[in-house]
């Protein structure tokens, strides 16, 4: 598959996704990155918005799965909490998480689509497994690892930005 940083379609927040636009572009599984795309790292507690936005997509024909990368007990939790399936430890750019997730929800890569705040991670997983990317702002960059690291994310964001939805 195509190895490309540029997203396929960018949204300010997961918030902005509906199940409408999804629907319309062929999508019916959502895989979702989790820290800084649902919540913050700093809690797994959602907001409002966040809390509404999954209760519409539960309602909508859209399958949500979270596809993270991390190995804390916090995902599985507020997953388990919040009505969400989820794989860790996903190991994404590379295919073994996203591979999992397709394999365990029968639908191939042209209907499925990636959703997260990394470049390098999210956007590069999705495009490498023939998904479509779709890069979100980052809810709270609290550190300056993560402030350098968006830094180095800005040409592809410059490139992909009439990608906005």
């Amino acid at each position: 598959m195509p190895f490309s940083l540029l997203p396929g379609v960018m949204a300010g927040s997961l918030t902005e996704l509906t199940p409408g636009m999804l629907a319309q572009r062929g999508i019916h599984l959502l895989m979702l990155d989790f820290d800084n795309t649902i919540v913050p790292y700093t809690t797994d507690v959602p907001t409002g918005e966040m809390l509404s936005w999954l209760r519409e997509m539960e309602e909508s024909d859209i399958r949500l799965c979270v596809v993270s990368n991390s190995r804390k007990g916090r995902v599985p939790r507020f997953c388990g909490e919040y009505g969400l399936d989820c794989i860790t430890h996903a190991k994404k750019p590379f295919r073994r998480g996203i591979r999992q997730c397709l394999e365990r929800y029968g639908v191939p890569p042209s209907q499925a689509a990636l959703a997260g705040d990394q470049i390098y991670t999210d956007t590069l997983g999705a495009n490498c497994a023939g998904m479509l990317s779709i890069l979100v702002n980052a809810i709270d960059n609290h550190n300056i690892w993560l402030k350098a690291r968006h830094v180095l994310e800005l040409p592809f964001i410059f490139f992909a930005r009439k990608r906005r939805i």
